[in-house]
């Protein structure tokens, strides 16, 4: 079983955070709720993390 990690057809905004959460088990809503605190209690670092892995992550393909 070989998964890769790409982004989500679940999207909100580009589907990193839903992508994240496909590639690990996790609930899509408990993901972002944590990927938003992690990113106000960070000074903002996790914005410039999010921008990376948008442009770095490739497309899901479509169901």
């Amino acid at each position: 079983m070989n998964k890769a990690l790409t982004k989500s057809n679940n999207k909100q905004i580009a589907g990193v955070c839903g992508g994240l959460a496909e590639y690990f088990g996790f609930d899509y809503t408990i993901t972002r709720l944590v990927y938003t605190l992690l990113t106000f209690f960070t000074a903002f670092a996790g914005v410039i993390i999010y921008i990376v892995l948008w442009i770095a992550m490739p497309e899901a393909e479509r169901k």
